[in-house]
């Protein structure tokens, strides 16, 4: 998966805006970033998720996903490996990102279309 990739599947997701922070492109819905994509040459892409999702994603495809270091991965900061990354698997973790930090209003009002694509 390239990073234009991953930038399209956020960025289809319901009153997303890419915005940058620290030298990097990130993803917001509501004004609070659920995605990033790492300086260019890096290689990867970052979703928020929850540790449970996380430790889902990490034990079921371990070559594209890994938890980020430190604090910010055991909250549920997801490393993705953009060289390994599949557009299914990166799409469930970008809406399940998405689900865990856009405002509920948005989650109610979206959800049945999310579970669609």
């Amino acid at each position: 998966m390239t990073p234009n990739a991953f930038r399209k599947l956020a960025l289809c997701l319901p009153e997303v805006e890419e915005s940058a922070h620290m030298g990097h492109p990130d993803f917001r819905v509501g004004g609070k970033i659920f995605a990033t994509l790492s300086k260019p040459g890096e290689g990867w892409g970052m979703v928020k998720v929850t540790p449970t999702e996380q430790a889902l994603f990490v034990r079921t495809a371990r070559a594209m996903f890994q938890p980020s270091p430190g604090g910010w991965g055991r909250q549920g900061c997801t490393k993705v490996i953009l060289e390994e990354a599949d557009e299914s698997s990166v799409r469930q973790a970008l809406i399940a990102a998405w689900r865990k930090t856009a405002p509920k209003k948005l989650v109610v009002q979206y959800g049945d279309e999310l579970d669609d694509r």
